[in-house]
């Protein structure tokens, strides 16, 4: 397969000069340098894109339904409605990428990164979307009906009219909807044990760390479990302090649960994932 000559000829057609639309489909381009090529309209059905580089492409309506991008680097790639329908995207990097209006409908983007990524009036029914970095990401009026978004990092992704149904696989709420808890947070290195009230309001997103806007320190330790003193500053606030008896509180809590970076008094159910929190 003569790629370069594919590619040439798709330009021509493109511009209304002859040639003919690119008919890639099941292609083998797995590792291709395909940076800032011009894919609009192409047909990738199929193809093994694995590990291929399609930074900066304009791949405008391209279909790429049942393609394999596993690793495939779409960094601000211009997917403006493509197919990605059914399509194996699982760790590739798609950040900052225009998914404006692009099928990803039964995609797999397990553990992708679409930090920053345009995916509004994106159709994400049915997609995988695990472990998948949204931060930042722009959702609004996005499909994600049926989705799976378990441990996907929402922090300050926009979210305004984003579709979804009972069948939307958020991750569990950590923390107990009622009632009062025990909770564990890091500060300063050291491990904080918290007694969340009844009367705290508290959310998680899709993450395994919860906020509550309340909490009563019961101790502070060090790692290995050893006493470490009376009080202990917050790691972003050097005038909040957690101070053993005292209960501390957050005046503006935020109750928006996809807002996981957001105000509250952070902190983890167990003390292990405390301990190993960075």
């Amino acid at each position: 397969m003569d790629l370069k000559k594919i590619l040439d000829e798709h330009l021509l057609w493109l511009n209304g000069e002859g040639g003919s639309c690119a008919n890639l489909f099941g292609a083998n381009l797995r590792g291709a340098n395909l940076s800032d090529a011009d894919l609009r309209c192409a047909n990738l059905f199929g193809a093994n894109l694995r590990g291929a580089n399609l930074s900066d492409a304009d791949l405008r309506c391209a279909n790429l339904s049942d393609a394999d991008l596993r690793c495939a680097n779409l960094r601000n790639a211009d997917l403006r409605g493509a197919n990605l329908s059914d399509a194996d995207l699982r760790c590739a990097n798609l950040s900052n990428a225009d998914l404006f209006g692009a099928n990803l409908r039964g995609a797999n983007l397990s553990d992708a990164n679409l930090r920053n990524a345009d995916l509004r009036n994106a159709d994400l029914r049915n997609a995988d979307l695990c472990r998948a970095d949204l931060s930042n990401a722009d959702l609004r009026c996005a499909d994600l009906r049926n989705a799976d978004l378990c441990r996907a990092d929402l922090c300050e992704a926009s979210i305004d009219q984003m579709m979804w149904n009972i069948y939307t696989v958020f991750y569990p709420l950590q923390c107990p909807e009622s009632g009062s808890y025990i909770g564990y947070k890091k500060a300063s290195g050291l491990v904080v044990e918290l007694e969340i009230p009844a009367d705290a309001r508290r959310s998680s997103a899709t993450s395994r760390k919860c906020r509550a806007s309340k909490a009563k320190v019961l101790s502070i330790t060090d790692i290995n479990g050893n006493p470490a003193g009376g009080q202990v500053k917050s790691n972003y606030d050097p005038n909040f302090v957690y101070a053993i008896g005292e209960t501390v509180e957050v005046t503006d809590f935020d109750d928006n649960r996809w807002n996981e970076c957001s105000t509250g008094i952070h902190h983890f159910i167990t003390r292990a994932e405390a301990v190993i929190y960075e």
